[in-house]
């Protein structure tokens, strides 16, 4: 199965669908770790991968793996970056496959030939410059590229000329172009880990190529683009301009509420790399089931049900569905939501709801309601087993009857992602994302319970990014200095105000004033 070239969405619907039914997955280092998500609980991982000076397994091993693995009765996906008939070696996995009579499927994946140039805004064919384009591989030594590549015949046989694997390479193969008739000012893109942050292009020509390669430090892996398609990229790069383009986001939401951020973070060009530290689950044991039965007993005589978040409304239908419920019990009731995401998730259930601002710390958070709330009223505030006492506090004060309802706890989650850890401890996440005090408390939590002794270490140098002015209050006391808040508390504010601070970044970076 051809994983794509880096980005995990531009896997095939036909790979994601096998994907979530394996077994068993042996994948590659360019294959998207962020894949592995999709697997069934239980599903087993077994990496092969190989670095330009280290095979972690030999290729005929990685042949009888694949045999011994089927023979035992699993459902196999062999996973590859890119498309797996193009320099994949999948001739032998499958010829061996065939050998046993194992049944097997090739899914076909982007070839990251096409991918990465498209992502550095270089299309491999254009009406004015290219008609055609070769696929060669650039990874063999000298000797070896001699007897493998007919130079007289490839040089000049189309007109984007690509080549794989090569950058070691690039001196020897740019003096045979040159030798064999392509001019020395023909233009060159080497585009390195294509489609994903860490996209660096670099453009030169046949002739100064490899002198630009030595300077800038560049290393695999890389596709070469040969020819003139490349001076498009001028005007078609898209991806490096995007606003997150180049940032890794450390999202520590809980894992059923990342994908609206994420998705954002996507959209802007950055990579989402999901690390939930809180989860959450319904309370349990006779203390809740009394509250919940008090509730209900009382539901008719509530002149307001106040939703705190979006976890509230969820726990909060789900407890009453186990009771037996029915919503039209609170039928007096108003109801009230703490911002616009808990306000949209009940439009969803069919209840219109007023608005209350994110934060609970304004002493006027309820003065848009005057008129609505009188002394005397009674109120049903639905929250977790975190949320502050700000809002029944105020609500006592204006003289309403208030009941509490804790329809949640949030707890810490069993397991960790290893590859949102492996990234934090690489130096590869530009910045990290906060919603709640609690996300502050556990990400420190769990990083500790990883074996972190210093887990502040980690995220020096990385953006800070808090939804709104407690969760900030927190992470200063935690030791973390903010260096985003948006002007409203939403996930769509916090995603703008950090494109906006990247975008300080690199402006700072051009004008040589910081580090990129």
């Amino acid at each position: 199965m051809g994983a794509g070239p880096g980005d995990p969405k531009l896997i095939t619907v036909r790979g994601l669908e096998l994907l979530s039914r394996s077994d068993v997955v042996v994948y590659d280092r360019l294959a998207s770790p962020r894949l592995l998500r999709q697997l069934k609980p239980g599903a087993e991982t077994i990496y092969v991968g190989k670095l330009p000076d280290r095979h972690t397994m030999k290729q005929e091993e990685i042949n009888r793996l694949l045999v011994d693995l089927a023979l035992q009765g699993k459902t196999v996906t062999r996973l590859k970056g890119g498309d797996p008939t193009i320099f994949g070696r999948v001739g032998e996995e499958a010829g061996l496959l065939a050998e046993h009579g194992i049944e097997f499927e090739i899914v076909p994946g982007i070839t990251s030939a096409i991918a990465v140039p498209a992502y550095a805004g270089i299309p491999v064919t254009h009406r004015d410059h290219a008609s055609s384009f070769s696929v060669i591989t650039g990874h063999e030594s000298p000797d070896k590229l001699d007897q493998s590549i007919d130079w007289e015949k490839v040089t000049n046989a189309t007109g984007t000329l690509l080549f794989l694997m090569g950058v070691a390479k690039i001196g020897y193969i740019a003096a045979q172009l040159i030798k064999h008739g392509r001019p020395d000012s023909t233009p060159v893109a080497l585009v390195r880990w294509g489609t994903r942050p860490e996209q660096r292009t670099l453009t030169g020509t046949l002739g100064d190529i490899e002198a630009k390669v030595e300077e800038a430090g560049f290393k695999p892996p890389a596709v070469i683009v040969v020819g003139e398609v490349v001076r498009q990229r001028e005007a078609l790069q898209w991806y490096e301009r995007k606003p997150l383009f180049g940032c890794r986001v450390l999202v520590t939401r809980a894992r059923e509420q990342a994908s609206g951020l994420s998705e954002l973070i996507e959209e802007m060009g950055g990579e989402p790399c999901e690390y939930p530290v809180i989860e959450t689950v319904p309370v349990e044991g006779a203390a809740a089931d009394a509250e919940l039965a008090a509730a209900l007993d009382a539901a008719a005589t509530y002149d307001w049900l106040f939703f705190t978040s979006v976890n509230g409304v969820e726990h909060f239908f789900r407890r009453l569905r186990g009771a037996g419920g029915d919503i039209r019990r609170f039928h007096r009731a108003r109801i009230a939501a703490v911002g616009p995401k808990t306000k949209s998730v009940l439009e969803a259930r069919g209840l219109q709801a007023e608005a209350l601002p994110m934060e609970f710390q304004a002493e006027g958070m309820l003065d848009h309601l005057s008129g609505l709330i009188e002394a005397g009223q009674r109120a049903l505030v639905v929250r977790g087993t975190l949320a502050r006492d700000t809002l029944p506090l105020d609500l006592e004060r204006r003289g309403l009857l208030t009941d509490r309802l804790t329809v949640y706890d949030t707890v810490l989650p069993e397991r960790q992602d290893e590859y949102a850890l492996e990234c934090l401890r690489d130096g590869r996440v530009q910045a990290v994302t906060f919603t709640s005090s609690s996300t502050v408390t556990n990400l420190l939590t769990m990083l500790r319970r990883a074996g972190e002794d210093d887990p502040l270490r980690l995220l020096a140098g990385c953006e800070i990014a808090c939804i709104g002015p407690v969760t900030a209050r927190s992470a200063r006391e935690a030791g973390l200095e903010p260096t985003v808040l948006p002007e409203a508390a939403t996930i769509e504010s916090l995603a703008t105000a950090l494109a906006a601070r990247m975008a300080e970044r690199r402006l700072s970076a051009s004008a040589g004033d910081a580090p990129a």
